[in-house]
């Protein structure tokens, strides 16, 4: 008998023909992972090695899982985000084999415990998202820590915070920054974000945005993503910040920038992508519209306050699936999506598959990196090196058709030369 079937923890076993279709339909537009699972069969490079990995539990994710175990590994999966698992391609991976601690919406303690379970497999490999089993390995279960070799990290969020341990001499394993790695921030980042983000409101609301003013709090990468999709929607947008250098660079990208205390008052959308906690908070409600629309694109569901909004509230309902209402105390209603989780994914599919073809080429061939190099590494945060973060460029282009230039041996020689002029 399969025994992922026998071990796993997940909603309903028969939905797994729904999720096969889905995990065949991105299978089918992800050639550069597809490329890499074809090297993983021939070389093996996870052969009697476990993997644990915690991400977004949907289909993109789902062939992430199945090219590791094209690699040899005993696989075990759970969510990083309780509103974007789905059930139905978790139901697939266990008909597949891979081993499913994961359901959509689970309660806060089940989605704590199912993160646990997908540790108890004591596996030697791990790929995370946020930081979440890194951070339960270091403060709830150290007793877990014995087999790991090491892993990588798929979001800013998480790389701060490993940062963070890194700096305290806390971390007990080598981690790549999948997410500081050129293939990931410039395209997953920002055209996955902005793209993602926007069918998810889009969706969830199905109400226009042209002519509409949005806030987009925060001009990393994914903010970036987020102005320049709104703009082509037709919104007015406006960029909060407090760096400097972003600011500046968001002003002379075409957005207006000022505080969030002048933007709320004039925001229709607010969109959250910062990685920190309170960006929309009381002092804010105070002065939005009737009607404004919150969401968030950052990991945690922290940077809309929520507890102060809740108190600002007389009532609270559900007014569409993804959207609840907030009815303030003076008459104002606010509308939350994705109860301020990451509303790509907990109201959308997240990042279009093509994108996240070189996000998880980038996971796959990280995690091959960090097993055969763990020791040498030592327990510190490393980048992506850049001959792998260039080959998953080069297999892009070829899957896309696209040539481009070669250095001649004279130009290398004139680039390495401080004499040649």
């Amino acid at each position: 008998m399969n025994k992922a079937v026998e071990n796993s923890m997940i909603a309903d076993l028969r939905l797994a023909p729904e999720g096969h279709l889905k995990i065949d339909w991105v299978e089918a537009h992800m050639p550069v992972l597809s490329r890499i699972r074809k090297q993983f069969e021939a070389e093996q490079p996870f052969k009697g090695l476990k993997v644990s990995i915690s991400l977004h539990l949907e289909a993109k994710t789902a062939y992430l899982a199945k090219v590791v175990q094209a690699g040899g590994a005993e696989v075990t999966i759970t969510g990083s985000n309780p509103l974007s698992t789905q059930d139905d391609v978790c139901a697939a991976l266990v008909e597949d084999g891979i081993t499913v601690y994961a359901k959509y919406n689970p309660e806060p303690a089940e989605y704590k415990q199912l993160l646990i379970r997908a540790l108890e497999t004591k596996p030697d490999l791990i790929i995370d998202d946020g930081g979440d089993l890194v951070t339960i390995l270091h403060s709830e279960r150290p007793d877990l820590l014995e087999n790991i070799r090491g892993g990588a990290e798929e979001t800013t969020t998480g790389i701060l915070r490993l940062k963070a341990m890194d700096k305290e001499g806390q971390l007990k394993f080598p981690m790549v920054a999948v997410n500081d790695a050129y293939c990931k921030y410039l395209f997953d980042n920002r055209y996955g974000t902005g793209q993602s983000v926007w069918d998810g409101i889009n969706r969830t609301t199905n109400l226009v945005v042209a002519g509409k003013t949005v806030v987009v709090v925060g001009y990393g990468w994914c903010g970036k993503g987020v102005a320049m999709r709104a703009k082509g929607l037709g919104a007015n947008v406006i960029v909060t910040e407090v760096d400097a250098i972003r600011a500046v660079e968001a002003h002379m990208d075409g957005f207006r920038v000022m505080p969030m205390t002048e933007a709320a008052k004039i925001g229709d959308f607010f969109v959250t992508v910062t990685g920190n906690r309170d960006v929309i908070r009381g002092e804010h409600y105070d002065v939005m519209k009737d009607g404004a629309i919150l969401s968030n694109a950052g990991h945690f569901d922290v940077e809309v306050n929520k507890p102060e909004l809740a108190a600002r509230s007389i009532s609270i309902r559900t007014v569409r699936r993804n959207i609840e209402e907030y009815h303030l105390k003076d008459g104002r209603k606010f509308y939350l999506l994705a109860e301020g989780r990451l509303v790509n994914l907990a109201a959308g599919d997240g990042h279009p598959a093509e994108i996240m073809d070189m996000t998880f080429a980038l996971q796959a061939l990280s995690l091959k990196y960090v097993n055969e190099q763990y020791e040498r590494i030592g327990k510190t945060v490393v980048n992506v090196p850049y001959e792998l973060d260039e080959q998953v460029a080069r297999f892009k282009l070829e899957s896309l058709g696209v040539n481009i230039d070669t250095l001649t041996d004279e130009q290398r020689t004139y680039l390495d030369s401080w004499q040649e002029h």
